[in-house]
This record gives C-alpha cells, sequence and structure tokens, in this order.
C-alpha cells in the first residue's frame, strides 16, 4: 500500500492513493466527496484484487485548486495525465456520481487508457436527474451539503474558506451543465458496467439510455438511493449487505 502521494498535474497538487497489487482500477469519487467518503466500504473489497489508484480531483479533500471552473472534461484530463506520469497505459476506470461522468469523459477523450470502464449513477443530459435536481440548485446554499461530507472535508483541511469554494464550484459546474453529444457516448469503444439505484438522483431510464449507446454495455439497477448501495458514507444502512453485492457484480464484470 502507498498512501497520501501527491503529483503536479495540469497546474494543480494532486492527490491520490494505491492501495493492492494485480491489475489497475482507479476510483473517482463523486461531488463534495473524498475517496474516503465515496470508496471508504468499498475499496478494501476491491484491493483484494486489484491495484487501486483513488483519487481527489481539484478542489477536493487534498487536492489543491486551480484558477478555473471544475469540468467534467478537465477532470478526465486530469486523472489521465496522472496516469500517464505513474506509467500506467491502460487501466479499469470506475467512477460514482460526478466520478460517473468523468469516468465517460475519460472513455470518450482517452480511449488508449480506458479499459473497462463502471459507470455509477452519472449523467451526461439534464433530463437524465431526478425533477427537482435542476430547480433547487441554483438556490442551494453550504447548508444543502450534508454534513458528513464537510466534516470529511474539514478533517483533511480545516480551512472553511476551502470548503466554501469546493461546494461554490461543484454548485456552478452542475448550474451551468449542458448536455452532452449521444455521438460522444456512441463513440465510446471501452467496455461499460452501468449500475445505478432505484431511488438515485440519476434516473433508471437515464441509466438505461447511457447502456444503450455504448455499443458494449451491461446495466444493473439496484435497491437503494444515492451510494447506499456503494456504502458512501451518511448514505448506507447498517449491516447492508449492498455494498458486498456491488463489489462481487464489479468483479464479475472486470473479471469476464
Amino acid at each position: 500500500m502507498s498512501a497520501g502521494n501527491y503529483a503536479q498535474v495540469n497546474g494543480i497538487n494532486m492527490y491520490y492513493e494505491i492501495h493492492g497489487e494485480e491489475k489497475p482500477l482507479v476510483l473517482i469519487h463523486g461531488g463534495g466527496s473524498t475517496i474516503g467518503t465515496s470508496f471508504g466500504v468499498m475499496l478494501p473489497m476491491l484491493a483484494k484484487e486489484y491495484k487501486i489508484i483513488a483519487v481527489e480531483l481539484q478542489a477536493h479533500g487534498h487536492t489543491s485548486d486551480r484558477d478555473a471552473p471544475e469540468s467534467f472534461v478537465q477532470d478526465a484530463d486530469d486523472v489521465a495525465e496522472l496516469l500517464r506520469q505513474l506509467s500506467i497505459s491502460k487501466a479499469n476506470i470506475l467512477g460514482f456520481s460526478n466520478g460517473g461522468s468523468t469516468t465517460m469523459q475519460i472513455a470518450i477523450r482517452h480511449p488508449e487508457i480506458a479499459d473497462k470502464i463502471i459507470v455509477i449513477a452519472g449523467a451526461f443530459k439534464r433530463e437524465g436527474f431526478i425533477q427537482w435536481f435542476f430547480e433547487s440548485m441554483p438556490n442551494a446554499t453550504l447548508d444543502n451539503m450534508p454534513q458528513s461530507l464537510q466534516n470529511a472535508f474539514l478533517k483533511i483541511n480545516p480551512d472553511t474558506n476551502a470548503l466554501f469554494n469546493m461546494f461554490s464550484k461543484d454548485k456552478q459546474r452542475m448550474v451551468d451543465f449542458k448536455d452532452w453529444k449521444e455521438s460522444d457516448l456512441q463513440s465510446i469503444r471501452s467496455p461499460a458496467l452501468i449500475i445505478n439505484g432505484d431511488k438515485d438522483v440519476i434516473t433508471c431510464e437515464h441509466a438505461l439510455e447511457i447502456s444503450k449507446l455504448i455499443a458494449v454495455s451491461s446495466l444493473v439497477i439496484l435497491p437503494g438511493t444515492h451510494g447506499e448501495y456503494i456504502g458512501e458514507e451518511g448514505t448506507t444502512k447498517p449491516n447492508s449487505v449492498l455494498p458486498q453485492v456491488t463489489a462481487m457484480l464489479i468483479r464479475e464484470f472486470l473479471n469476464s
């Protein structure tokens, strides 16, 4: 295990952790999150079989910010550059929520790097989110951010201004979100596993649409709310077997 690493990537000091051995599997967290809050439960399960490269994106967790808005395109380029610096020519990529959208952008923009991809609650169209999402986003305040995510950020970086900056950039990214072209997803050649919850922020219909647009793909709808089925901090239920089920499905997909 090699934890607590940094790399200079496209103008930011990017934090990443490496756990386990064998074939690389990149983990990309959700908006407002960290490695721990998105993957604290799943990472140990997956590290038993794969070499996990878990990243923290621009302005999140340990990673510094840049004088530019957040974007899924930039996040994809940052992850791709980190992998190049680590001399990893090809890896499986798994992303949750905003990280799922970033995962699709990696497969679109850097197909030579993306082996298989796992998109968990990712989206490429505004209509893919539940109805109230974009209605409420312009009026969202830091108080609307789950306290568990705020606490996790402040444990890493006690600067409340940095927390507000991350929240503001995450919010603005979604306020400004524009639909991607369907042809972008149709260009993806990486085999894909699309995972969504039946009570997720992303609609099941949108997850189905993504799975139909990507040439080689499978769709899994699991019971639960956003992040519950991966054990995301603040959503998982005590003694739930859902994260183990999700991990089994991921392993079956990657090993097939």
